[in-house]
């Protein structure tokens, strides 16, 4: 299942996948496979991606699926 809610938020900011990745301590590749559903973060992963993106675990990884 993709994760659309995490490449909005990571737009919004003004970061590309591999900014991003920089600032969590990951890959591009990771963010890659965790906007298209093909990689499951860790919880400290998730937590670092919503403290970069300003975000909290419910808007980007446990809010309901709307699509």
């Amino acid at each position: 299942m993709k994760n659309k809610k995490l490449k909005i938020a990571r737009i919004e900011k003004d970061l590309n996948q591999a900014q991003l990745a920089e600032k969590v301590g990951v890959t591009r590749q990771t963010i890659g496979l965790i906007e298209s559903g093909n990689y499951n973060p860790s919880l400290n992963l998730c937590i670092a991606i919503c403290k970069t993106l300003d975000k909290t675990l419910n808007d980007i990884f446990w809010g309901e699926n709307h699509g």
